[in-house]
C-alpha cells in the first residue's frame, strides 16, 4: 500500500480516541488502503486486528502481519464474520465511511463525476447491479425516492424526467451528466452532480441499511468500555450515527429509566463531531466534509 491509494482522514484523532490496549482486539471495518489499520497495529503488542473490505482492490493492500486478518466481506456481516474467527468480543471499532480516494480516482469504477467511464459504482463488483441498470429499469417513482431520500435533491422530479427521457442512452458518467445538465443551478453544478452520484451510489450499495446493520451489531460485539469511532461524509450517515450513539435508535428518540437516566447502549464521548483542521483539509480535499463521532459501550 502507498498513500496514493487512500489518504487516511483524521488519522491521529481516530487512533487517540480509540484508547488502544496493546493486547486488545480491534476491527477496522473499512480497510481500504490500510492507513488506519497500520496505525492501529503500531499501538498493539500481542493484540489482534481484523480488517473488513468487500472491494477486491483492497486485497492488494493486505498487511503481512500475524496479528492482522483481512476479511473480504461487507461490514454488515460484522458479527457472523467475527464469530467464524472465534471472536465474540472486541475492544474497539473504526469505520471510515464512504468512498476511498482510490475508488474515486479509478475511472472505470464510475464513482467520480470528473472521470468519464461506465456507470457502475458498486463497492463489490461481483454482486449487485451497476448504476446503469438502475437508471434503465427503475420506475419514475423509485428514481424520485432515490434522489429525494439519498441525495436530498429539491428538484428530484425534474431530474427524473430528464433521466426517463434519455434512459436508454445512460451508460456513462458523461451521458448522465449531459442528460441532467439543465437541472443544475448555475455556479453550483459540481455540488448538484455530487448529490446525484451520492444518491445513486447509496442505492446501488444499500449503504444506509449496511450502516444500520453495523451499528446494531456493534452493541453485541463491543466489550463494555470498548470504543467505536465513525467518520461520516454526509448528513444522512452522520444523522444515523449521532442518533444511534445518543439513544441506541436511528430516529433519536430517548428512553429513560424510572430514575430519569437515559437508557442507551453507548456513552457519547464527543457531543460535537471532531472535524479536520485547515491544514488537513488543504492537503486532502476529501477531508472537507468529514465528521468523527466517538462512543463508548456501557456495561450490559
Amino acid at each position: 500500500m502507498n498513500e496514493v491509494y487512500h489518504t487516511p482522514v483524521l488519522l491521529k484523532d481516530c487512533i487517540d480516541v480509540l484508547q488502544i490496549i496493546p493486547n486488545g482486539t480491534y476491527v477496522d471495518v473499512t480497510f481500504g488502503g490500510g492507513g488506519h489499520s497500520r496505525e492501529i497495529l503500531r499501538k498493539l503488542s500481542d493484540g489482534k486486528l481484523f480488517g473488513f473490505d468487500c472491494d477486491e482492490d483492497a486485497e492488494k493492500n493486505k498487511i503481512a502481519d500475524k496479528r492482522f486478518t483481512l476479511i473480504a466481506r461487507n461490514f454488515r456481516d460484522l458479527k457472523v464474520a467475527l464469530l467464524e474467527k472465534n471472536v465474540t468480543g472486541i475492544d474497539g471499532l473504526l469505520a471510515d465511511l464512504g468512498v476511498s480516494s482510490h475508488q474515486f480516482d479509478t475511472a472505470e469504477r464510475g464513482f467520480s463525476t470528473r472521470l468519464d467511464s461506465t456507470l457502475d459504482m458498486r463497492m463489490n463488483r461481483k454482486i449487485g447491479r451497476p448504476v446503469s441498470d438502475i437508471l434503465r429499469t427503475y420506475s419514475e417513482d423509485q428514481l424520485k425516492r432515490i434522489f429525494r431520500e439519498h441525495g436530498e435533491l429539491r428538484n428530484a422530479p425534474q431530474v427524473v424526467k430528464k433521466i426517463m427521457a434519455n434512459r436508454k442512452q445512460l451508460r456513462t458518467v458523461n451521458e448522465l451528466k449531459n442528460a441532467i445538465a439543465s437541472c443544475a443551478e448555475r455556479g453550483k453544478e459540481n455540488r448538484f452532480y455530487a448529490k446525484v452520484f451520492q444518491a445513486l451510489r447509496i442505492e446501488v450499495n444499500d449503504e444506509l441499511n449496511a450502516l444500520k446493520n453495523l451499528l446494531m451489531q456493534s452493541i453485541e460485539v463491543l466489550k463494555p468500555g470498548g470504543r467505536m469511532a465513525v467518520i461520516s461524509y454526509h448528513s444522512l450517515e452522520d444523522r444515523l450515527v449521532k442518533n444511534f450513539f445518543r439513544s441506541g435508535k436511528f430516529e433519536g428518540e430517548i428512553e429513560k429509566d424510572i430514575y430519569g437516566n437515559v437508557k442507551a447502549p453507548f456513552k457519547v464521548i464527543n457531543r460535537k463531531p471532531i472535524v479536520p483542521g485547515e491544514e488537513e483539509m488543504q492537503e486532502n480535499s476529501r477531508a472537507r466534509s468529514a465528521k468523527l463521532r466517538i462512543a463508548e459501550r456501557v456495561n450490559r
